[in-house]
């Protein structure tokens, strides 16, 4: 079952408001899922060069391509300039590069991965006495003028943000050409961030949720438990009410809020039932159940970045 709603752009492009992402997913893992997920109708992919899966993206959708199977326009592939990427002499350079791991000749939407910026590396991060080794010189203004600039040049067909606050993104917005098309947070129950999503929203910017079902598998990397999403007694008194998954209901929130999101899973079968949120709708009044759910917690907090919150750019 395909995507059957799209989040519109300012400037008229569709997004599939359902994408696949592939956050922590080995090689191995992603390209059978990624196969899965096209099987399944997924059409927007979301990645990023930190995800180190690129090149088994590219080679998935390339076969894909070959084999007629799909077509470049079907296709809405997203991907992002990574933290030691963040400052505009290298914005083209690091496109270039995850466009030649992807085989493509253009992405559909490239975000600004995080507003911070750490040292040009080949490999992991600098770390100096455990802490992140930063780069705190951060100039979003020159910054996005470079983004606009691939944007121009065709290599991006359109320009976004991810994990700004509202004051960085008033800075951007105060300053540029192409407003960004896009804005990508953590967004779930526990943490619904309404105040920016308003602002996106009155000021023709598209949101989308990142771990909206929680990111239950990132425990290990931060070192401590995180909430169980899922298992919530409301979620999951309104999932069996509409015969649906707690997964499906969470989902299916968002996208009642007009927010498109992108939901990782390497089982065919929860593949299969985080596309299919189509045929059925919350009611206002779970609606405004699942709204009072909203407690501020954030789960992804960079807390794997130790000293990350020592940078003058850290947005939470």
């Amino acid at each position: 079952m395909a995507c059957k709603m799209d989040i519109t752009f300012e400037n008229g492009t569709k997004m599939p408001a359902l994408g696949f992402g592939t956050w922590r997913a080995s090689d191995e893992e992603v390209e059978k899922a990624l196969n899965e997920a096209l099987e399944a109708g997924y059409r927007h992919i979301d990645t990023a060069p930190v995800y180190l899966n690129e090149k088994t993206i590219g080679k998935v959708l390339k076969e894909w391509m070959d084999a007629g199977k799909v077509t470049r326009d079907e296709l809405f592939i997203v991907t992002k300039l990574p933290p030691h990427g963040t400052r505009a002499s290298t914005v083209e350079k690091f496109l270039r590069k995850s466009l030649d791991d992807l085989q493509l000749e253009y992405v559909d939407l490239y975000h600004v991965h995080v507003p911070f910026t750490v040292p040009e590396v080949d490999g992991p991060f600098l770390v100096e006495d455990g802490l992140i080794v930063l780069e705190t010189t951060t100039d979003h203004v020159a910054l996005w003028k470079a983004m606009e600039e691939v944007y121009e040049a065709g290599l991006a067909r359109n320009i976004g943000l991810s994990n700004f606050n509202q004051r960085q993104i008033q800075r951007i917005l105060d300053n540029c050409q192409i407003k960004p098309a896009n804005l990508q947070i953590e967004n779930h129950i526990y943490l619904q961030q309404p105040e920016l999503v308003k602002f996106c929203k009155a000021n023709g910017i598209t949101v989308t949720a990142y771990s909206p079902l929680g990111s239950k598998g990132i425990e290990k990397l931060l070192g401590h438990e995180v909430p169980d999403l899922l298992d919530n007694p409301v979620v999951k008194e309104i999932a069996e009410k509409l015969g649906k998954s707690p997964a499906q209901v969470l989902l299916r929130h968002l996208l009642q809020r007009g927010i498109s999101t992108i939901p990782k899973s390497t089982n065919p079968k929860r593949l299969r039932d985080n596309i299919d949120l189509f045929g059925f709708e919350i009611d206002e009044s779970d609606m405004v159940r699942l709204n009072q759910l909203d407690q501020n917690i954030r789960i992804c907090d960079f807390g794997f970045f130790p000293g990350i919150t020592k940078h003058p750019e850290f947005p939470f």
